[in-house]
């Protein structure tokens, strides 16, 4: 078929479309907003990709036209498909109907993690033999590509609770099959969406009821809005937890002598050795249980994971070094809710000892983080910084303004906690300051969902470097 992918540089539409030309399908695409990774990778496929939207864009014998949820009524290229009459589909539907449906399917779920416990599963797969097919929703490092068509029986999906499309309101995973299903964690979130806690909550019930009764949930039970819906499902249930009672238990969590982190593992009662990560934070642990009981559960032994997990590179965009100059560290994640925040910043705090100080500078981005919403949480997250910068939330005019994150206050709030935070609007203006005030052995990590107008490489150049230097 020619198939058409409107706001095909997003990490899942990008992904989708790779795999649909390794199918045998002629693919083009548009999209307003393209920064790396994905653009990069659309590129690599010699994908034609055309910006802005307009209604000129959607081939008129293009076969199928898939549209992204990010695009609505109004926008032109959804208006001419409907005047058209041309079929369309969301992301999430044609890539169960078309690709996912006759595997296995394993989908990883949750508020937090989802990308880098995917990464993980599709790995161990793969150095076990298996040759998974897989969707992430960023890019693994082993990889270097966000999807994969193998020739095991196998697909692992990262399974995202938002929408699928303007005419479709359910949530993506709902279409994903699920053999398998991870939800490690649960969370308030997609405020635009959602409208509280118990909104999610129904979200999950609905990927519980589209579990095959054979099938098995991996559930994180240290959660508790998570906890409270699990006896909903009605397939096998499989938990895990640090430090505490579950069917797979890590302990003794810390960072090893020698790099990366460590933990104990024990699966049902019995005590599997000690398992080392090259990734830092207890987050990062909890990922890392998860994909070893799915992957026990698709036939690699735990003892098989144990070797192959310290081998892991981890994702494109979690924690990622972008380079180092002037003896400064530069990182990227992709960190846009407090608990994400916190929890990168603990295991920065936590990892390799560091004489310098650890610098946060962070773009309220996502929906959810340029609302009020979470504007005292994110105050307390960022209390593992020394010090905090806040720029200019991007397209404000999209949050009504009643409900709209105030960037003064969150500032006031972070200093509140007694740490130097202050509010710099511009990419620019965040650069100038930072060349001028970090110092050898400082770390600074940029957290955004977005490509933040290119502040990596713009603050890597101000300190010196020649060329970014990825890990």
């Amino acid at each position: 078929m020619k198939i058409h992918l409107s706001a095909i540089a997003g990490t899942a539409m990008a992904s989708l479309a790779g795999l649909l030309r390794e199918r045998g399908h002629t693919i083009t695409g548009s999209d307003q907003d393209i920064y790396p990774p994905m653009s990069t990778q659309l590129e690599e496929l010699g994908i034609p990709v055309r910006s802005p939207y307009a209604a000129d864009n959607v081939p008129a014998d293009a076969d199928l036209v898939v549209i992204g949820n990010a695009l609505s009524r109004g926008n032109p290229e959804v208006e001419v498909v409907l005047d058209r009459k041309q079929r369309m589909s969301s992301m999430p539907a044609l890539l169960a109907e078309e690709i996912i449906r006759g595997h296995t399917s394993l989908v990883i779920a949750g508020t937090h993690g989802k990308t880098t416990t995917t990464s993980m599963l599709a790995y161990l797969l793969e150095e076990a033999g298996l040759d998974p097919s897989f969707l992430i929703g960023g890019v693994p490092v082993d990889f270097a590509r966000s999807y994969r068509l193998g020739k095991g029986r196998h697909f692992v999906v990262e399974g995202d609770e938002y929408d699928c499309a303007f005419f479709d309101k359910r949530p993506k995973f709902i279409h994903y099959l699920p053999d398998v299903a991870v939800i490690g964690n649960l969370e308030y979130d997609h405020a635009d969406i959602y409208p509280d806690l118990a909104a999610v909550q129904t979200a999950f019930v609905r990927l519980l009821q589209v579990i095959p009764r054979r099938g098995l949930l991996v559930a994180g039970i240290e959660s508790a809005p998570l906890v409270a819906i699990l006896p909903r499902a009605l397939c096998r249930v499989e938990t895990f937890a640090l430090g505490t009672d579950a069917d797979w238990r890590g302990d003794e969590v810390g960072p090893h002598p020698d790099g990366g982190w460590r933990f104990r593992l024990r699966a049902e009662g019995r005590d599997l050795g000690e398992y080392r990560l090259q990734l830092a934070g207890e987050h990062n642990v909890r990922n890392a249980i998860a994909a070893i009981a799915v992957a026990r559960e698709a036939g690699v032994d735990p003892e098989k994971s144990r070797e192959i997990l310290p081998r892991f590179r981890g994702v494109k965009r979690r924690l990622e070094v972008k380079g180092r100059a002037r003896g400064v560290v530069v990182y990227d994640d992709f960190a846009h809710h407090p608990t994400a925040v916190r929890e990168t910043l603990h295991a920065l705090r936590t990892g390799a000892p560091a004489k310098g100080r650890l610098v946060a500078v962070f773009e309220p981005r996502s929906y959810t983080s340029r609302t009020r919403v979470f504007q005292d949480d994110f105050a307390r997250a960022f209390q593992g910084a020394d010090a905090v910068i806040v720029a200019a939330a991007h397209l404000p005019g999209k949050v009504p303004e009643g409900e709209r994150l105030s960037e003064t206050d969150l500032v006031a709030a972070i200093a509140g906690h007694g740490q130097d935070a202050r509010f710099i609007a511009r990419v620019d203006e965040i650069v100038a300051h930072l060349a001028r005030e970090l110092r050898e052995g400082d770390r600074v990590v940029i957290l955004s969902n977005g490509g933040f107008g290119g502040i990596h490489g713009k603050l890597l150049a101000a300190l010196g470097a020649s060329a970014p230097v990825s890990r």
